[in-house]
């Protein structure tokens, strides 16, 4: 049997309560969009579909949250957090969050629809 060495940096497998949420959104310029208050996942399949991005308001208050797919999201190490094509603009434009967002197939095709990539269930 061959001992075979694990890099850590890409086997490295994190947690979404103690590493993701909280972990800062930037745009590719480097500012800060908001934060991942939650990751959502597809219990058939195992994926992370959503990553819900809290941005906007002062301490939580008056913020705005929204389901972002997990796709659109890239770790950055240099910067420690999550970088997004995604604008403010874009986020702001996204379909309004609603209670039962999370099994509307409607919604969330408008969703994956608005930030321009495949849904998960295809």
């Amino acid at each position: 049997m061959t001992n075979t060495h694990i890099n850590a940096t890409t086997s490295h497998l994190i947690s979404g309560k103690d590493d993701v949420k909280g972990t800062k959104v930037y745009n590719p310029a480097g500012e800060d969009l908001g934060h991942i208050d939650d990751i959502l996942i597809d219990p058939a399949s195992g994926k992370i579909v959503y990553g819900l991005l809290q941005f906007g308001g002062f301490l939580g208050i008056g913020s705005d949250y929204h389901p972002v797919p997990f796709a659109k999201l890239r770790y950055d190490s240099t910067l420690g957090g999550y970088v997004t094509d995604l604008t403010k603009e874009q986020l702001e434009g996204a379909p309004a969050y609603e209670d039962n967002w999370r099994s509307d197939r409607d919604w969330q095709q408008r969703s994956y629809d608005h930030y321009g990539v495949r849904p998960y269930w295809f």
